[in-house]
């Protein structure tokens, strides 16, 4: 019995954690969707709409995402005038960089 009661709570934890996780990912995507899309292809899928704008789904293998945190809650900066800069908040860093890593798979 004492071993069920565990066993639930482990579930129920690990169930809140990935719920948790997963909702961290939309808010990510929601941003990437809301602020990138109109440039770089955000999904798994597809091409840019601007040339030079790299997919997110291909940023992982110039750098490891994780290194990007910085640089957001700077504000990034690039090498060509039309992007915008952005500065983000700390939970909206997490967010975007959960986002990002779930397209290395």
């Amino acid at each position: 019995m004492k071993t069920a009661i565990v066993l639930a709570a482990l579930g129920l934890a690990g169930l809140i954690a990935t719920t948790a996780q997963g909702s961290q990912v939309q808010r990510g995507q929601a941003f990437a969707q809301a602020n990138c899309a109109t440039c770089h292809a955000i999904g798994r899928s597809g091409e840019s709409s601007l040339r030079t704008a790299p997919p997110f789904r291909t940023l992982h293998l110039r750098y490891p995402v994780e290194t990007l945190a910085e640089s957001l809650a700077e504000g990034i900066l690039t090498a060509h005038p039309g992007m915008p800069q952005f500065r983000l908040e700390a939970g909206e860093i997490g967010d975007f960089i959960a986002y990002l890593k779930t397209l290395e798979r």
